[in-house]
């Protein structure tokens, strides 16, 4: 068969006529492209979210109505898989611009809520092992654009995602599957920053520390899951040799002592990776924590105190890249920063560390109370609009004597 003429606008020449053909519409493309079908990929995690928090709240063990079995025992999956997975994934599939990429997502937030419905659980879970899946496609599509270090490190945390719900998926408890969960996240993160920071990095590979700090908390999951006596503490060492490349090489060092958003957002990067020294330090030290207050003290650093701190550091910046509409800052977003943090240091530092219940419990609820505020300060700050721009007044000119 004769292969088609290739398009004036294929081939970059202009018709005789001066005027370019209009590009040729692309339905799947327009579809995915309207903030209302986006809003639906977001949704369930959104729901999972909710249900997550009220998984957390009857789990302190305040008086509420009973949770189902499923809720209770998925609390932590559903947070990592339906809220920070879908996210992240959601994200990564809008960057690609593909309509197959939004199947990840879909996957991910759909199987958290079918693990919640009365069917047989491993149809759930097939659908959240096949969104994860879906991302390590989507790096892929990234890779083939431009292969980098930081394609590289986030495919790592894709792979750490793939492993927890493969895993999951073959009823591996959910407390086991916590050192999967931190290096999906923090390999995430690790590599976008590493993207911001490879102009300032010296040498012919920068990021090349961090890829083998990547690799080795990557190595750290598996050895964790077979030889738990030697893999947490390995794990842990090698969480804090990817946070110390974080800490002295990240732009938020930097961007602290400016003003407005980049100083929200470093606060928020900083005080992260602040809890990610201390669940290293919790699994360097006291080694295999799958119950008791040492579990409790690294899944809250790491989920919360790590995991929303990006959150909420990045919420301004990727939500309107999704849902293509504005998220201004406002500087009244400290305050859930500021109440997640404080509740952390009550919860863990205390409640934990101390074998204090009631501090655990108050720290608990502030937790929670912290990330509904963000949620609430957010949807008012979208709905309010672009902080208008108020010029400063001009000084007096000074009387000549």
């Amino acid at each position: 068969m004769r292969p088609a003429e290739p398009s004036p606008s294929d081939t970059g020449t202009v018709p005789a006529n001066g005027r370019r053909p209009a590009p040729r519409p692309q339905p799947n493309r327009a579809l995915i492209d309207r903030p209302g079908i986006r809003f639906l990929f977001l949704a369930p995690a959104g729901v999972s979210l909710l249900l997550g928090l009220y998984a957390a709240t009857a789990l302190l063990g305040f008086d509420v109505p009973p949770l189902a079995d499923r809720l209770a025992a998925s609390h932590g999956a559903l947070m990592v898989f339906g809220f920070v997975g879908t996210l992240i994934v959601l994200e990564r599939a809008v960057a690609i611009k593909k309509w197959w990429a939004f199947t990840a997502p879909a996957l991910l937030g759909l199987g958290s809520l079918l693990v919640l419905a009365p069917l047989p659980i491993w149809i759930g879970r097939t659908a959240i092992a096949a969104g994860a899946i879906g991302l390590l496609l989507i790096y892929r599509s990234i890779w083939r654009r431009q292969a980098m270090t930081a394609t590289a490190i986030q495919f790592l945390g894709g792979v750490n995602l793939v492993v927890a719900a493969i895993l999951w998926l073959a009823n591996v408890p959910v407390a086991h599957l916590i050192p999967a969960f931190g290096a999906f996240v923090v390999l995430t993160i690790a590599g976008e920053r590493l993207e911001l920071a490879r102009l300032s990095l010296c040498g012919t590979h920068p990021g090349r520390g961090l890829l083998w700090a990547s690799l080795s908390l990557t190595g750290g999951v598996s050895l964790a899951l077979c030889v738990p006596a030697i893999g947490y503490p390995f794990f842990g060492l090698a969480l804090l040799w990817v946070v110390s490349w974080l800490f002295l090489h990240d732009v938020a060092r930097r961007t602290i002592r400016s003003a407005g958003l980049p100083r929200y957002m470093a606060i928020c990067l900083l005080s992260g990776y602040a809890w990610l020294v201390v669940a290293g330090g919790i699994w360097l030290v006291v080694g295999a924590a799958t119950s008791g207050p040492a579990y409790d003290a690294v899944i809250h650093a790491v989920l919360l105190g790590f995991t929303l701190s990006m959150i909420m550091a990045h919420a301004p910046v990727i939500l309107p890249a999704v849902l293509r509409r504005p998220l201004p800052y406002r500087s009244i977003m400290y305050l859930p920063v500021a109440l997640l943090h404080a509740s952390l240091v009550l919860r863990v530092l205390f409640g934990d560390a101390h074998g204090l219940t009631d501090l655990l419990q108050l720290g608990g609820s502030l937790n929670i109370a912290a990330l509904v505020l963000f949620i609430v300060i957010a949807a008012m700050s979208a709905v309010r609009g672009p902080v208008p721009n108020v010029r400063p007044a001009s000084p007096a000119r000074k009387e000549r004597p």
